[in-house]
């Protein structure tokens, strides 16, 4: 028998950290291209993914994935990458533009019963029209494959 050599852990996550920032260009280059291909291959898996979602063991994964990261992971990452989030929240800002402008549409198009006096159960009626019209007009666009 033959034993297989494999580098260590640290070589490798280190060759990775070192190596990969240094791709960005190609990934800038390469990636848009294959958008449309994502796009097909992830609708062809529309079917494994509602299977592994209903497998019955489910939450046991879902509640060991978290615990396999712990609240430790989620801190450092927070951390390390919060001076991110500023950047990426403006380069965001036309795609939010384009996914609120439906909802924000709908919730203008409602008309309201006049407000009761306070604690008035009815007054819920108002929050149920709008909650009842967005929540229409998301599985609308998940239907139609829009981004909600």
């Amino acid at each position: 028998m033959v034993k297989v050599e494999v580098p260590s852990a640290d070589s490798v996550a280190k060759k990775w950290a070192e190596e990969t920032p240094r791709r960005s260009t190609y990934y800038e280059t390469n990636t848009p291209p294959a958008a449309s291909k994502w796009e097909a291959n992830a609708k062809a898996a529309a079917v494994n993914f509602k299977a592994a979602i209903q497998a019955g063991n489910i939450d046991a994964m879902f509640k060991g994935g978290i615990s396999k990261a712990g609240a430790g992971k989620f801190e450092r990452k927070v951390r390390a990458l919060a001076g991110r989030f500023g950047p990426g929240v403006a380069a965001a800002q036309t795609d939010m533009q384009t996914n609120v402008a439906p909802f924000l549409t709908e919730i203008s198009a409602v008309d309201l019963k006049d407000r009761r006096p306070r604690g008035d159960p009815t007054n819920y009626d108002r929050v149920k029209a709008i909650g009842d019209r967005l929540h229409s007009k998301r599985l609308a666009l998940l239907a139609a494959g829009s981004p909600s």
